[in-house]
């Protein structure tokens, strides 16, 4: 089974797990849009009734499409179940997300849910955080300094850019710099340093946040903090 495969086999799959009346967390990303494919045929099959509140302005636009009912996250006291993906989930489920350039989002919606699943294919599962670009994200004045600051500190740094070359804008009218890392050893002491520098909007290290993966593959798992293998 290939990774598309394993997307879709585990992005369908949890979508019958979302309850009736439920106010559930869209996530972003390739895995996700399977999910939401799958919840958008629940609501108009069987009737499904729930809240969406999407981490993109692109979730936004396909559950809309979906006919998937959708609030603000402000217009409710709080989000029962949130489903996103993740690049990148080691052994204590910390996380790099942002791939899709909704990680500020992702990270709000995320914290102010009860419960939060990541839903990955079995590539993203590592030891060791790293080996896929960590973005920032950061506003563009003074994203220059920044740049540089990133490059002095041995972080590899680059400016996300379109496919026509022009610096990529979030859904709040940020940049993103990507930091190239092939191991990231200690993801607490990284994240606070980064939320430490002026300008940084947020960054893609997410902890303690994740309540569990499931995990796309020849048998579907979940894994929880002790049950990583």
């Amino acid at each position: 089974m290939n990774a598309l495969q394993q997307k879709q086999q585990v992005g369908e799959y949890v979508a019958q797990l979302v309850p009736n009346h439920c106010v559930v967390g869209l996530g972003t990303g390739s895995t996700v849009r399977f999910f939401v494919e799958a919840l958008g045929r629940r609501v108009q099959t069987e009737g499904l009734q729930i809240t969406g509140v999407t981490t993109s302005n692109k979730t936004a636009k396909l559950a809309t499409e979906l006919g998937i009912p959708l609030a603000d996250v402000d217009a409710v006291d709080y989000i029962e179940l949130t489903i996103d993906g993740a690049d990148r989930v080691d052994q204590q489920l910390r996380g790099i997300k942002g791939g899709g350039a909704a990680l500020l989002y992702e990270k709000i919606v995320a914290a102010n849910s009860r419960k939060n699943i990541w839903i990955v294919d079995e590539s993203k599962v590592c030891d060791t955080l790293g080996g896929f670009p960590l973005p920032v994200e950061v506003i563009a004045y003074g994203a220059e300094h920044l740049m540089q600051l990133f490059a002095e500190e041995g972080l590899y740094p680059s400016l996300r850019t379109t496919s026509e070359g022009t610096p990529l804008i979030t859904d709040n009218g940020n940049q993103i710099i990507d930091l190239h890392l092939d191991v990231i050893e200690e993801p607490e002491n990284l994240a606070a340093w980064l939320a430490n520098q002026v300008g940084v909007v947020e960054h893609g290290i997410f902890l303690d946040l994740c309540d569990e993966v499931i995990v796309g593959g020849n048998e579907i798992r979940v894994l929880k903090k002790l049950q990583l293998v």
